[in-house]
């Protein structure tokens, strides 16, 4: 089992949601949080005045998939987010030891 997180541009998500749930993906974690790469960030104008935005708004998706599944989800998660532009994102994946579902107390695999 892995955890596959990917940092996407806001408005991709309903696209990269429904790649995920073409492969059978029945659940995912989205948190709003802001960040920057190579872009540093940009500047703004706001009433006349120009100021600099160093951290810019980004979503992070989180899934537990099988390890089997994880290059599927990772094609998937590239092929919707991609715009081509910087600032596309990245996509990280990491191990799962134990996966608990806390109503039936499933486990591992049977837990996902």
């Amino acid at each position: 089992m892995k955890i596959v997180m990917a940092i996407i541009k806001p408005f991709k998500l309903e696209e990269v949601r429904d790649a995920l749930t073409g492969l059978g993906v029945h659940g995912l974690t989205v948190t709003e949080v802001k960040g920057y790469g190579r872009q540093k960030g940009h500047t703004e104008i706001y009433r006349g005045a120009e100021y600099a935005v160093s951290f810019l708004p980004k979503l992070k998706i989180e899934v537990a998939v099988p390890s089997d599944l994880v290059a599927k989800v990772i094609d998937a998660i590239t092929a919707a987010a991609k715009t081509g532009q910087i600032g596309d994102g990245k996509i990280f994946v990491t191990p799962i030891e134990t996966a608990v579902r806390i109503r039936t107390g499933e486990r591992d695999g049977d837990a996902l």
